[in-house]
């Protein structure tokens, strides 16, 4: 089994920052694509970025230039720098991590979400 632990959500004003973090651990080989997404009421789960193993990031338009995908691969940890939040960056964010597993599988494994609230 593989668990993804969430940490750094919160409530914060109008371009301010936040860092979340996600941190991988159990029967693990190998991590592929680790990203982030998020969920806003009523509305679907998007991707909000993406970081190879190799360290080959994406990010949707929306968040160009304000977030930072990053990983540390000794701790299997995944981090999302957020700065210049706006109201519409308020969502549940979940970590994901495509796993190979040391029983030879490669599974899809989420966080179990962090709430992130941006104030006007």
């Amino acid at each position: 089994q593989v668990q993804l632990v969430e940490s750094g959500g919160g409530l914060v004003q109008a371009g301010g920052s936040l860092r979340l973090s996600c941190a991988a651990s159990g029967r693990i080989f190998s991590i592929n694509r680790m990203g982030w997404y998020r969920q806003a009421p009523g509305k679907q789960r998007d991707l909000v970025a993406f970081i190879t193993g190799n360290g080959r990031t994406n990010y949707a338009d929306s968040v160009k230039g304000r977030f930072t995908i990053s990983r540390d691969n000794a701790k299997n940890t995944v981090y999302l720098q957020m700065n210049s939040l706006k109201p519409e960056d308020t969502a549940v964010y979940y970590c994901y991590a495509d796993v190979t597993t040391t029983g030879w599988s490669t599974v899809g494994y989420w966080g179990q979400g962090a709430q992130v609230t941006v104030s006007s």
